[in-house]
């Protein structure tokens, strides 16, 4: 064979794959997705200037009174709230997790009945009723139920008890998440009931914990508002308050409902943190 002949064929074979260009990625074309886009942002375009520039809303009377001291100390009567029935409410629905997850018959059926109970009372009536309840006990150990149950206690009573029947089932579900068999090996490790609870039980059971309790707390900062029914001063009843007189409705209901909203995105970027924390060294956490 000539070498021209090998020359001929030694172009025409092909080439070694290791060597070949690599093909070249071309992403999908989307072009339904890219119109969505486009017809979503312009509706919101189109919402957020419609508010802006609707003299309704009456965005001066709104900055007069977002920071004004009526509206502030109904602030911090929410937050105070929210932080005293978060506390308390966590506190007695560990407690009747601990008696649902007992071995105990009476005490499993004693947490079964409070959370059927107060998950199946509307929040208003639970209130309504504490705040009524001098009509069916009106001395409670020589006491006037009246002087003993002013509106601000009727708030944290009748909050506290609807927390911790939901608070129950979130700090349940937490500590059933927690593999047995991590127990087990603490057991068998000879570490105390103590040191499994907080070493091993804890950490893990936050994971699953944190998610629902974070949106119970933002839950509960909304929730207060339904205590202006009672007359207690929070943020909402301190708004009515205001334009009860001035008669400035939609500003005085806007101011509230910023200061809420600043408020839950705060709360929002903490549960951010505190999810991220417990989920060091799960697949989340990567």
């Amino acid at each position: 064979m000539s070498s021209d002949t090998l020359t001929k064929a030694a172009a025409a074979a092909p080439e070694d794959p290791d060597e070949a260009t690599p093909l070249r990625i071309v992403p999908q074309r989307r072009p339904g997705q890219w119109t969505a886009a486009a017809v979503v942002l312009a509706l919101l375009g189109l919402g957020l200037n419609s508010v802006v520039r609707n003299d309704a809303f009456q965005w001066g009377v709104v900055g007069d009174y977002f920071t004004s001291a009526s509206v502030l100390r109904g602030l911090w009567l929410t937050l105070w709230l929210t932080a005293v029935v978060t506390a308390l409410g966590f506190a007695l629905g560990t407690l009747l997790a601990a008696f649902r997850l007992s071995a105990n018959p009476v005490l499993r059926a004693v947490s079964w009945g409070y959370v059927w109970l107060f998950r199946s009372m509307p929040i208003l009536v639970q209130l309504l009723f504490w705040f009524n309840i001098g009509a069916l006990y009106p001395q409670i150990l020589g006491v006037k139920t009246v002087n003993l149950l002013g509106p601000v206690t009727v708030a944290v009573l009748g909050l506290t008890l609807h927390e911790a029947a939901y608070a129950a089932e979130v700090v349940r579900g937490g500590i059933l998440s927690v593999d047995r068999g991590q127990i087990e090996a603490a057991q068998a490790l000879g570490l105390s009931r103590r040191r499994r609870w907080w070493k091993i039980v804890l950490p893990q059971a936050m994971r699953s914990i944190v998610p629902p309790a974070g949106n119970m707390l933002i839950g509960t900062l909304k929730g207060t508002s339904i205590v202006s029914v009672i007359a207690v001063q929070d943020l909402l009843y301190s708004a009515q308050l205001v334009y009860h007189r001035t008669y400035q409705v939609m500003p005085l209901l806007m101011v509230a409902t910023l200061w809420y909203v600043i408020v839950t995105s705060v709360l929002g970027v903490g549960q951010h943190y505190v999810e991220k924390h417990y989920a060091r060294g799960s697949e989340r956490g990567r």
